[in-house]
């Protein structure tokens, strides 16, 4: 740790001291300055802030420029009457942990920790708790007194400064996540609502350094935030996310002691970003004794051809054929199973599923009353989900998906929770529809398996904007929202449904790779899988959705990605053409170890609605050029000769 004291004088003739300190990462590439400023030597209180600078071949330079840190309760104010008590030792953090679910199976928490220790002029403490990783930063906020009584969280100071200039991709803040992250060197919006929700990525002054911003290990004793640059298009704050009601409270009721999330800043080159766990790091560790009975896997779903639900007992038969047909090992039952009709109800449903050797899912309304969808209200109370969850598992039902959740307000995340718990007592795995971003919480409910939060192919039921702007769209998620957890886009549709698609037959296969979801929902009708070639149809046979491991091999947002992940001794390669001009993407197989491999290749043929098969012999170190199609795309599965 290095101590800089600088005494500045200003312009002005006002002097004031800045006592700063570092960290940096154990690979030496991130350099955190952790600073406060006092306004005069006789004043101890004052303000303080961070700067996170990456080391290029140029030196340090900086990716967030100097910013304040600092949080409000509604009794005591720790924002600019901060005075420096102490720092904690150096701690390494080091632990290897597992994830069933998601693009790495072991993973490596390895930072170094420091506390920094404050009072406000009231003499109540603060601590904030950095960690420093060779990907990122992590902080987050600790009062450590005691409290009689609820206290209120109000506000926080914390802004992530960025340098003018920076490129950013950044969606509009909805609590259901389901936007765009456009392009932008300005970052201002055309409303001028100037909020936005995370992930947020920066890519910072033409510089090869990237910034992927967002939020981990969320409790019942939080609420999620948001970002807002009303101000300065070039500082984001973090704020409160608001109640879509009245009855709700911005920020948090809480005892004390008392945790914020942790902040976190994924930093590097594009490549440290996909692969990153930071997300995971930080989250708290599994907290189910058993988890033998959670498996990813492959699901067909009803409801995308239809924009219907599932109460029609023949189209529940269908999907579970499919299922069948295509070695899937889930049928989701979507909305409206309550109310089934035409040859058999959810019980006759759910035992033809199991007679078939396939394992039901079912679908639930979360409980809000704002939309009709039934089932609902069977999970809103704790009494309500046990009596719902210990039938499902009574019925032999396997997981279940929770819609339509109201808002990123604190009871929300106190619901989130709830639900994960008293599932995993079930042994029932949950996906997240309608709701908050991947928050960590798969490592410490390894049961959620998948979480929407992202505009996925259901909206070719809803607007025509995906049929222009998918392809450019599905080439930015691998660098911002799938980043941070299992995405549930419900991908590879070949058909269309009330809107059409522009994307190649060989971009739609590549989704299967590209994206990743513990429960991948492949959403087509069961002819378009049916219907496909022999070798397109044995991949999606075959295909995994948990992995051993993920390299990203080449990629730009919006432009092109090329994504490998390894599933036991086999690599599965997907590609996408964001543009909508033919682009050739080059594979540079740099990434698997030495040795001779057979390349099985699946591209763009002819035309957008057919496919060129391809056995090629690569070894490592070897460059492929694939030539794509307009928005096209390819898959490729990589094995080693033996």
């Amino acid at each position: 740790m290095k101590y800089i004291y600088l005494l500045l004088s200003l312009f002005i003739g006002t002097s004031f001291t800045i006592n700063a300190q570092e960290i940096i990462s154990p690979n030496k590439k991130i350099k955190l300055i952790v600073y406060s400023k006092k306004t005069s030597d006789e004043n101890s209180f004052g303000k303080v802030g961070f700067k996170v600078m990456y080391k290029n071949k140029s030196g340090y330079v900086d990716v967030i420029s100097n910013s304040p840190l600092g949080i409000a309760r509604n009794d005591q104010q720790f924002t600019d009457n901060l005075q420096f008590i102490s720092e904690s030792e150096s701690k390494v953090v080091n632990e290897k942990y597992e994830m069933i679910s998601g693009k790495k199976k072991w993973c490596d928490n390895v930072g170094t920790e420091k506390v920094f220790r404050y009072i406000n002029p009231n003499k109540e403490p603060l601590n904030i708790v950095f960690r420093v990783y060779n990907d990122g930063v992590a902080f987050r906020y600790e009062f450590t007194g005691k409290s009689d009584s609820l206290v209120a969280i109000i506000d926080e100071t914390t802004t992530y400064t960025i340098p003018s200039g920076t490129n950013r991709w950044v969606q509009s803040y909805t609590d259901s996540y389901e936007d765009f992250f456009p392009f932008s060197d300005t970052g201002k919006r055309d409303d001028n609502k100037q909020e936005w929700g995370f992930p947020a990525l920066f890519k910072v002054n033409n510089n090869p350094v990237w910034v992927l911003i967002s939020e981990a290990n969320s409790t019942e004793n939080n609420c999620a935030a948001k970002l807002s640059n009303l101000k300065n298009p070039n500082e984001y704050k973090v704020t409160y996310a608001s109640p879509r009601d009245n009855f709700r409270q911005t920020g948090v009721k809480t005892m004390l002691p008392w945790n914020s999330q942790w902040h976190t800043l994924i930093i590097g080159q594009l490549s440290d970003i996909a692969e990153s766990t930071l997300i995971t790091d930080v989250s708290e560790p599994n907290a189910l004794k058993e988890t033998s009975w959670i498996k990813p896997g492959a699901v067909s779903w009803i409801y995308w051809a239809y924009n219907r639900g599932s109460k029609d007992y023949q189209k529940v038969v269908e999907y579970t054929d499919l299922a069948v047909e295509m070695k899937w090992p889930y049928v989701l039952i979507d909305w409206e199973w309550d109310v089934m009709t035409n040859g058999g109800d959810i019980i006759a449903a759910v035992n033809y599923a199991k007679s078939k050797g396939i394992k039901p899912l079912m679908w639930y309304n979360s409980g809000t009353a704002w939309l009709d969808p039934t089932p609902n209200d069977r999970m809103i109370t704790v009494e309500k989900r046990d009596k719902e969850l210990a039938w499902l598992k009574k019925i032999g039902v396997y997981g279940i998906k929770v819609d339509f959740f109201a808002g990123d307000q604190q009871d929300m995340m106190k619901y989130y929770l709830d639900i994960l718990k008293d599932a995993a007592k079930y042994q029932i795995m949950v996906n997240f529809h309608g709701a908050t971003i991947p928050r960590g919480w798969a490592r410490t409910y390894p049961n959620l398996m998948t979480t929407e939060a992202v505009y996925g192919a259901e909206w070719y039921n809803n607007k025509p904007v995906l049929t222009s702007k998918a392809a450019e769209h599905n080439t930015t998620l691998p660098f911002t929202r799938n980043v941070i957890g299992s995405m549930d886009y419900t991908p590879v549709t070949f058909s269309d449904s009330q809107h059409p698609h522009s994307t190649s037959y060989g971009h739609e296969l590549a989704l299967s790779v590209v994206f990743e979801s513990g429960f991948q929902h492949f959403a087509d009708r069961p002819e378009a899988y049916y219907n496909l070639p022999h070798e397109p149809k044995e991949f999606l046979k075959n295909v995994p959705v948990s992995w051993d491991n993920t390299k990203l091999i080449d990629g730009y947002p919006g432009e092109k990605v090329i994504m490998a992940r390894k599933k036991g001794n086999k690599w599965y390669l997907g590609g996408l053409n964001g543009k909508d001009i033919e682009q050739t993407l080059k594979v540079n197989f740099n990434f698997p170890e030495k040795g001779n491999f057979n390349l099985k290749l699946i591209k763009d043929g002819e035309n957008d609605k057919s496919f060129s098969i391809e056995v090629i012999k690569v070894k490592k170190g070897d460059v492929l050029n694939v030539v794509c199609l307009p928005r096209g795309g390819f898959v490729a599965v990589l094995e080693k000769i033996k």
